[in-house]
């Protein structure tokens, strides 16, 4: 095979994952990279590499020209942020002058990463779907609701123009590569080093994050464009997911359960804290109102329709634990099946 696909968002988390599963499947890989070190970061990879910004919409064709297909995965994935200008001026003006350049550059097929971020809960309790629409309003922060107009605007572009696209929505990704740490990855970390004593009365559902990449090439292939694809995983109670990874790092389970409600205080001092430190601050009263419901979600339509699958929510701990502790992030000892050359 030897279509060219260009991937935005590789030097992050979920989009090295995304090029990792074209790549091996075959595609010609171009990386849509904002300046010359992230494509210097690349040189192993065997990707192509193209400068571009999705803030800078003249960027854009340049990196398209001879491509077949796009995946967008790149967004400003910030839950705190004191100017929110810059997050949607990424994610939803830069998303929809992506559209605009690949109509242009006649791109065969796109595959848009959103987020379950954007899916509505279920008032029967039961894990949410496709079919779950969620609404502005109910958006907690500037991240979520610019992900919800960045998902309406690509529906009603496509749907307008005919460019073929499909959607996707991944749910909580965890394991290897995950540098800054993204929240859920920080969450890990701290789990494994024993820093998590309490625990909140909600839930999430994990994913692996190399399942989410290969999510994202079966559903350029065999998606129905204009739909959406919950790719997700394992839906646990947070005090599962805190005790399976204590476990797994050698450290004692947290018991204490709090409830949303009394953290608020906390989370406005430790919000005014991180603006005066020009820090992100370890809870935000965002992260508390996403708390209020378990994010649970079912993958079936992927399933069913793409062939999706998914592993066990303990591989993902595993893997991601191996690679922090060969990066250096967390002690070998805090790492089951940790080996000095383990490959990511």
């Amino acid at each position: 095979m030897t279509e060219r696909v260009l991937v935005t968002g590789v030097t992050g988390f979920v989009g090295a994952a995304v090029a990792r599963a074209f790549h091996t499947a075959g595609y010609r890989v171009r990386a849509l990279v904002r300046d010359e070190a992230r494509a210097r970061a690349l040189h192993d990879t065997g990707y192509e590499t193209a400068l571009g910004d999705l803030a800078e919409p003249h960027s854009l064709p340049g990196a398209l020209a001879d491509c077949s297909f796009l995946a967008h995965v790149a967004a400003d994935y910030r839950l705190f942020v004191t100017d929110p200008a810059p997050l949607y001026r990424v994610n939803v003006d830069g998303t929809l002058a992506l559209m605009r350049a690949a109509r242009s550059a006649g791109i065969q097929r796109i595959v848009y990463t959103s987020s379950v971020a954007t899916i509505g809960h279920r008032d029967d309790g039961r894990p949410a779907d496709e079919t779950a629409r969620g609404r502005l309003e109910d958006m907690a922060g500037h991240y979520k609701r610019s992900k919800f107009l960045a998902e309406e605007a690509v529906r009603k572009f496509c749907a307008k123009t005919g460019l073929p696209t499909v959607i996707v929505n991944p749910s909580a990704p965890v394991g290897p590569g995950d540098v800054k740490p993204t929240p859920t990855g920080r969450m890990v970390l701290d789990a494994a080093r024993g820093r998590m004593p309490a625990y909140l009365d909600t839930g999430l559902n994990i994913v692996h994050v190399d399942d989410v990449g290969e999510g994202h090439r079966l559903a350029l292939e065999r998606g129905e464009s204009g739909e959406r694809y919950i790719l997700g995983g394992e839906n646990l109670a947070l005090r599962e997911i805190f005790t399976r990874i204590a476990h797994l790092g050698g450290q004692r389970p947290p018991r204490i359960r709090l409830a949303p409600g009394p953290l608020v205080p906390i989370a406005w001092l430790a919000e005014a804290l991180a603006r005066l430190s020009h820090t992100t601050p370890r809870l935000t009263r965002d992260e508390l109102a996403m708390a209020r419901h378990p994010m649970y979600y079912s993958s079936a339509r992927a399933e069913q329709r793409l062939g999706y699958t998914h592993r066990p929510a303990e591989a993902a701990f595993r893997d991601a634990l191996a690679w922090f502790a060969a990066a250096g992030q967390l002690r070998p000892d805090n790492a089951p099946g940790y080996t000095a050359h383990r490959s990511v």
